[in-house]
């Protein structure tokens, strides 16, 4: 289908008066002033460029941004002119990707916009599958609702590059770029294709022969309906949906598959009775036809990002969903395992356990996309005494394979990649390798998690907390006494056994009482946002009691107290 930019509008949206925070990353210098003269800077983080819906991301900011990407492509060479835009369920998301359309097309590239909302990984799926040069999506992924985010794809099929944002950023111009009138753009259409490819990652035969139930909390974002389609055009599985209509408010909630957003999903699950409606609770197994949900998986605002809910109203969270998936895959795959610097330390044990390598990066999944694509990490920190792997490096029943490469990598935040697919975070693609791992396993994701727990000797439970300390409490001074060694503090009845600073200072303890050499059990990072001022607190330990604690007297040391 052909449109026209003169089909959406293309007009500054009325000017409301939104509180305006600044984001992180890379910054174009373009002064301020009059838009007839000078314009605004525009700030490119590690995923793109993010800010508020008509005070900052307005139409005039997002043509300056797609000029500068325009160019980019230009002039980095390169055969082909094809580049797709994607949105998600924003505030004028269509007529967003309509302005970059435009631009696009004056500048000769062959603009192909999406039929409609979609995931972030089916727009970087389809930028691969398609050829193209690159990909637009328009989305703030899980930031609050009032956001509009502006994220390049690049050919392979993942995010872009800092190299390429920086580019990006220095050619953005500093004057208004007029709107184009009258240029034509095709849409697309990705769905089916990219249910082949997800539906191509699992057996979908085992799947279907107990034929499940779960439940999806889209939120409603760019992930609603997408889930229950496949579920449609398999017919492996059933859907219920939560929150599953599209809604820019994201049904009043910020878009962040976290258990405080997570009200009507728990309430849900809650329903599900632990001794009659946990499936094969008491058996251990899956019965044929089972009408009750296995689980809750929740998507964010443009499903790339993954939570889940257990039933009876447990949350189970990034790193157990990490786990089980590496435990699942790694029964027949192998391949290379990276996990970003606040990752649970039961997924490195678990790695090493199966004799695979395990790469530490910093935080962002800018760095897992670097090891994919290369086989190796980009500044990332190799684990000890792991050695090759093992199994085979394909399979008969799916196409999830690692063998020389990287098998899975994941962060805290719930962006998980997999071989076999794309160097991408996608959580419709994680929901149904879950699927598959208890259908086939037979053990739910609760009695599978406490196996790695008990297999790797380590505990898991874990906790965040966002501090935004001021004066002798900030965050430089706070990162200075850490790293000037002010560290050998009781942190409620631990002590320091060694720190690691790859990316913040992460110290890793044992027990007061512990003997001498006692190998530490519990963990706490603290992190300091590169532009913002904001300290993260992250802490895990064997217990939700112990990570009270433990945040408590980190939050006090970083008061001074």
């Amino acid at each position: 289908m052909q449109q026209s930019t003169d089909d959406a509008s293309a007009t500054d949206p009325v000017a409301i008066r939104l509180v305006r925070t600044p984001c992180r990353g890379l910054t174009a210098e373009l002064g301020s002033g009059q838009r007839a003269a000078v314009m605004e800077t525009l700030t490119f983080g590690t995923d793109g460029w993010r800010d508020v819906i008509a005070d900052r991301f307005t139409f005039a900011n997002l043509r300056r941004a797609a000029q500068g990407y325009a160019t980019y492509l230009r002039s980095a060479g390169g055969g082909g002119d094809l580049v797709l835009i994607g949105y998600d369920t924003r505030f004028l998301a269509p007529e967003f990707a309509a302005a970059v359309a435009g631009v696009l097309v004056a500048n000769g590239f062959r603009a192909t916009v999406s039929q409609t909302y979609l995931p972030t990984p089916a727009l970087s799926f389809a930028v691969r599958q398609r050829g193209a040069r690159g990909g637009v999506m328009l989305t703030a992924s899980h930031n609050p609702p009032r956001y509009g985010g502006f994220k390049l794809k690049g050919p392979y099929g993942g995010s872009a590059t800092d190299d390429v944002y920086r580019a990006v950023a220095s050619l953005v111009p500093d004057a208004d770029v007029p709107e184009p009138r009258g240029a034509s753009y095709d849409t697309f259409d990705i769905r089916d294709e990219y249910y082949g490819a997800v539906a191509s990652l699992v057996d979908m035969q085992a799947i279907g022969r107990t034929h499940p139930v779960i439940v999806h909390d889209a939120m409603g974002g760019a992930g609603s309906g997408w889930l229950e389609g496949l579920a449609h055009v398999t017919g492996a599985f059933s859907v219920e949906a939560v929150r599953g209509r599209p809604d820019p408010l994201f049904h009043g909630v910020n878009p962040e598959p976290v258990p405080a957003n997570l009200a009507p999903t728990l309430a849900r699950m809650r329903a599900v009775e632990a001794s009659g409606e946990r499936a094969g609770a008491d058996t251990g197994g899956l019965v044929q036809g089972e009408s009750r949900p296995l689980f809750a998986t929740v998507t964010d605002g443009d499903a790339d990002r993954i939570g889940v809910v257990l039933p009876g109203g447990d949350y189970f969270n990034s790193h157990q969903i990490f786990a089980v998936l590496l435990d699942h895959l790694s029964a027949s795959h192998s391949g290379s395992v990276v996990k970003t610097f606040t990752v649970s330390r039961v997924v490195e044990r678990l790695a090493r356990a199966r004799g695979l390598e395990v790469i530490e990066t910093p935080v962002g999944f800018k760095h897992i996309v670097n090891a994919m694509l290369a086989g190796a990490g980009d500044g990332a920190s190799r684990g000890a005494g792991v050695g090759a792997g093992h199994g085979a490096a394909g399979s008969a029943d799916h196409g999830v394979g690692g063998a020389g490469g990287v098998l899975i990598g994941g962060e805290e935040s719930g962006g998980i990649g997999v071989a076999g697919h794309i160097p991408e975070r996608d959580a419709i693609a994680n929901t149904l390798l879950l699927l598959e791992a208890v259908v086939t396993d037979g053990r739910t994701l609760a009695q599978r998690f406490a196996a790695i727990e008990a297999e790797t000797g380590w505990r898991h439970a874990y906790d965040r907390l966002d501090l935004h300390p001021s004066g002798d409490g900030n965050k430089e001074r706070v990162m200075a006494r850490l790293a000037e060694g002010a560290v050998s503090l009781a942190l409620a009845g631990w002590r320091v056994a060694s720190v690691e600073d790859l990316d913040g200072v992460k110290l890793d303890l044992v027990r007061e009482d512990a003997a001498h050499g006692s190998e530490p059990s519990a963990w706490v990072l603290f992190r300091a946002s590169g532009t913002e001022p904001v300290l993260r607190l992250y802490c895990e330990a064997p217990t939700r009691e112990d990570v009270a604690a433990l945040l408590r007297a980190a939050e006090a040391f970083v008061a001074g107290r």
